[in-house]
């Protein structure tokens, strides 16, 4: 979870509740489903992120709804093997790692969450991390 409070952690106890009912391997928040959603943020920065989301949803298809989320809880060894397998670094490890869970066979449960944006700092998301998770997308699309 980001450490600034942009992620409540009043959500973590429904978290918890998630994986103890399925016994998922991880349980992820999305802001992209029920009373899920995205709090401060301007338009563009909004159409980037759903872009981003989409792009990767229908290329890669890992059947998750908000792969550019970093609010998760991981099994410890389910976490161990996908950091083993994941190869990008910056803001597109967050959608590599879901997709690597997919395709080693583990399970994963959503939870809505809400998102509302920070109140100090500035997001890292620019131009290069947009290339880079473009590039990321592309070497997941084609088996790198």
């Amino acid at each position: 979870m980001d450490a600034d409070f942009s992620h409540h952690p009043e959500a973590i106890p429904e978290f918890i509740a998630k994986q103890k009912s399925e016994d998922y391997d991880i349980v992820t928040g999305t802001r992209y489903a029920g009373n899920g959603g995205v709090y401060g943020w301007d338009l563009k920065r909004k159409l980037v992120l759903r872009g981003a989301n989409f792009l990767a949803a229908t290329t890669l298809r890992p059947g998750v709804l908000d792969l550019t989320g970093s609010f998760r809880l991981y099994k410890k060894d389910v976490l161990t093997k996908i950091i083993e397998v994941t190869k990008s670094k910056g803001y597109v490890f967050q959608m590599e790692m879901m997709v690597r869970a997919r395709a080693l066979g583990f399970t994963v449960g959503e939870v809505p969450i809400s998102f509302v944006d920070r109140l100090y700092g500035e997001s890292k998301l620019g131009g290069d991390e947009i290339v880079g998770y473009l590039k990321g997308v592309w070497a997941l699309f084609v088996g790198v």
